[in-house]
C-alpha cells in the first residue's frame, strides 16, 4: 500500500517532466517570472493511518527533508488516531528551486546566453527558442555559427552558390550538416519575398544556385560518340534529331545500335526528372526502354507525367515470358499507383504486384538478347524514317 503513496523521487519526476516538455525553458524564452507550481502527493487515508502507522510515519519522515521543495500539509483525521498532520502538496516557489531539484543549473545557464545573443543579433528569432527550447539547448555550442550564417544570408543581395557564401568559422559542410534547423530559422529571419515557398530543397527555397543536372547522350553532334552537357542548356536538340530512346541502364545505353536521325539517353533510372528542362522533348518521339519489374514502369509512368507521348519499348508481357529463364528477383517492389500506363503496361504492371507470374519477377534490360534489340528497333522506329547508320 505505501509503494502507492508519492515519494518525494516521484514529485522530482513530475517536475523533470515540465522540463522534458520544455515548458520551463520556453517561458524563460518568453522572458515570463516564474509561476510557482504544486506537485500534489498521494499520501495514506485515515483508516490506513490507523492500520499502518510504522509506514505512515516512515513515507511522513521521507518528507521532512524534501530538498529545494517546500512541503503543505493537510490534516487527516481518524477517531482511533485523532487528527493527522501529513504531506499534501509539494511546492516549487522559484526557479532556482526547480533548477536545483534537476541538476540543470549549467544548461540553464547556456540557454540564457542563447537568448541574450539571439535577443542582440536576431531578435525575430526568439520565438523559435520558444517553440523549440531544448533542440537550442542541444545546439548551443553552434548557435553562434548559426547566427553568423542567418545574418549572411538576410545581409546577401547576391547569393549565388552556397560554397561562395563566406561565414567565418563556418563552412558548406556546416550548413549543409544543419540545412533543416537553418531553414526553420532562416524562415523566421527573412522576409516573405525572399522564401519561396513552393520550393523543392534549401537552395531553391532560399535563392541559391542549384548544383545542374546533367543529361549524357550519345547523337552525331560535331564529331563527338558521346557527350555530357547542363540540362538547362540543353534548349534545343541536335540537328536533324527526330527520336530519343532514353535508356536506364548504362551499359545497354553504351552498347544500343549507333542512330543515325536519333538520340540515345542514359536516364539512370529515377533520375528522368533531370529531362524535364528538355521541353522541346514534347516534339520529338521519345521512347523508354528499362527493366521489367515494378519500378521499371514507375519510372514509365513518371516520364510521361512531363512527356505524355512517350512510348515503351520491350517492357511487355511477350517479350517477359519470352526470357524466362533470365528472371531474376526485384528486392523491393515499388506500390506507387501509375495513371499514365496503357493498358497492357498496366496489366503487366498489375501481375507483377500480384505476383501471378512468380514472386517479384524481374527482367534486367541487359539480359535481353542482342539481336532482338535490333529487331525491336525496327518496328518502334519505323513510324519516325529512323534508319541505322552504317
Amino acid at each position: 500500500m505505501a509503494g502507492s503513496w508519492t515519494t518525494p523521487a516521484d514529485a522530482r519526476a513530475a517536475v523533470r517532466k515540465k522540463w522534458d516538455s520544455g515548458a520551463l525553458l520556453a517561458a524563460l524564452a518568453r522572458g515570463e517570472q516564474w509561476m510557482p507550481f504544486a506537485v500534489p502527493l498521494r499520501g495514506p487515508s485515515a483508516r490506513e493511518i490507523g492500520a499502518r502507522l510504522a509506514d505512515v510515519q516512515s513515507w511522513a519522515a521521507s518528507w521532512s527533508r524534501p530538498g529545494p521543495l517546500r512541503v503543505e500539509y493537510k490534516q487527516v483525521g481518524g477517531r482511533q488516531f485523532g487528527a493527522n498532520s501529513i504531506p499534501a502538496r509539494a511546492w516549487v516557489d522559484a526557479a532556482d528551486q526547480a533548477w536545483d531539484l534537476l541538476g540543470v543549473r549549467a544548461q540553464v545557464a547556456t540557454f540564457v546566453m542563447t537568448i541574450e545573443l539571439t535577443r542582440r543579433q536576431c531578435p525575430e528569432l526568439l520565438s523559435w527558442l520558444v517553440r523549440r527550447p531544448l533542440r537550442a539547448l542541444e545546439l548551443a555550442d553552434r548557435w553562434p555559427d548559426l547566427l553568423r550564417v542567418v545574418l549572411a544570408i538576410a545581409d546577401g543581395p547576391d547569393r549565388g552558390y552556397l560554397r561562395q557564401l563566406d561565414v567565418p568559422g563556418t563552412d558548406t559542410k556546416f550548413i549543409e550538416k544543419h540545412r533543416g534547423v537553418l531553414g526553420e530559422l532562416l524562415d523566421l529571419a527573412l522576409p516573405p519575398s525572399r522564401v519561396d515557398a513552393a520550393a523543392v530543397g534549401f537552395e531553391r527555397r532560399y535563392g541559391f544556385l542549384c548544383k545542374p543536372g546533367y543529361v549524357r547522350l550519345r547523337a552525331p553532334v560535331a564529331g563527338f560518340t558521346e557527350l555530357t552537357v547542363r540540362a538547362d542548356e540543353f534548349s534545343a536538340p541536335p540537328p536533324r534529331i527526330r527520336t530519343v530512346f532514353v535508356i536506364e541502364n548504362e551499359i545497354t545505353y553504351l552498347a544500343f545500335p549507333q542512330p543515325d536521325d536519333a538520340m540515345v539517353i542514359w536516364g539512370s533510372g529515377y533520375a528522368v526528372p533531370v529531362l524535364e528542362p528538355l521541353s522541346w522533348l514534347g516534339d520529338l518521339d521519345v521512347v523508354y526502354w528499362g527493366d521489367i519489374d515494378t519500378h521499371g514502369f514507375v519510372i514509365l509512368d513518371r516520364l510521361r507525367a512531363m512527356f505524355p507521348k512517350v512510348r515503351s519499348m520491350l517492357m511487355d508481357r511477350e517479350t517477359l515470358l519470352a526470357h524466362r529463364c533470365q528472371w531474376v528477383t526485384e528486392p523491393s517492389q515499388a506500390r506507387d499507383v501509375l495513371t499514365r500506363l496503357d493498358a497492357a503496361e498496366t496489366s503487366l504492371y498489375q501481375e507483377l504486384l500480384a505476383g501471378s507470374l512468380g514472386v517479384c519477377v524481374r527482367l534486367e534490360q541487359e539480359r535481353i538478347g542482342y539481336g532482338l534489340i535490333e529487331g525491336a528497333l525496327c518496328s518502334v522506329t519505323s513510324a519516325s524514317g529512323w534508319r541505322q547508320a552504317p
